[in-house]
């Protein structure tokens, strides 16, 4: 896939890397020249140019990548105007960093595909893991519902599905199950599989639910 990343502060950088590192093709675009050198033997191109200007943009042919990260700050306007930019240039999928709720409303109103809040987030993970120091991972689907990836509590240990009755008992779902040892996923589990203390599971459900079960 091709992606342009449009700023290269803390964020926007990383994400470059990482992309390019899976084998995509990056282009990196910021107007500081600094982080443009410090970032070019990352990516597959590297472009000193100010990313909310509407000129630049269509030189650069951005609305042709198939993902445009906009990461744009610590200023709003920039980011909102690259986003509008790349939105009327009829760019196929756009993500954009937000600052603020307000931000992030303006953001989509002016044509994001997606807008993401990378410090709410994250601070959201890590008072779950303070929390809830079983769940790994959590995915966030529909309002209320999510995925979590969880180490199974101490009273799940040694017990098989249909004893744990976890749909009835909670209303949710485990939909998978990682193995330790043997190293295997096991996808919709039947109700004999036994949970072992090294297996890592994948539950399903309204996270009110979910957090029943952390918090015993």
């Amino acid at each position: 896939m091709r992606f342009a990343v449009l700023g290269m502060g803390s964020f926007g950088s990383n994400v470059a890397r990482t992309l390019f590192e899976q084998g995509h093709e990056v282009m990196a675009v910021d107007k500081d020249k600094d982080m443009v050198e410090a970032v070019k033997d990352f990516v597959t191109h590297a472009v000193q140019m100010d990313a909310a200007d509407r000129e630049n943009l269509q030189a650069l042919q951005v609305e042709d990548v198939d993902v445009a990260v906009v990461s744009l700050g610590p200023k709003m306007e920039p980011s909102i105007l690259a986003v509008l930019y790349l939105h009327e240039m009829g760019a196929r999928r756009i993500i954009a960093k937000a600052l603020t709720e307000d931000h992030g409303k303006i953001l989509d109103s002016v044509g994001a595909t997606e807008v993401i809040y990378p410090e709410k987030d994250m601070a959201v993970r890590t008072a779950q893991r303070l929390t809830s120091p079983n769940v790994l991972e959590c995915h966030p689907l529909l309002s209320g519902l999510s995925i979590q990836e969880i180490a199974p509590p101490s009273k799940f240990i040694g017990k098989s599905l249909r004893q744990l009755d976890l749909r009835n008992k909670y209303g949710i779902q485990v939909i998978a199950v990682k193995e330790i040892i043997p190293e295997r996923t096991t996808l919709i589990p039947p109700a004999d599989f036994v949970i072992k203390d090294s297996d890592i599971l994948i539950i399903l459900g309204e996270e009110k639910a979910l957090a029943r079960i952390n918090s015993h």
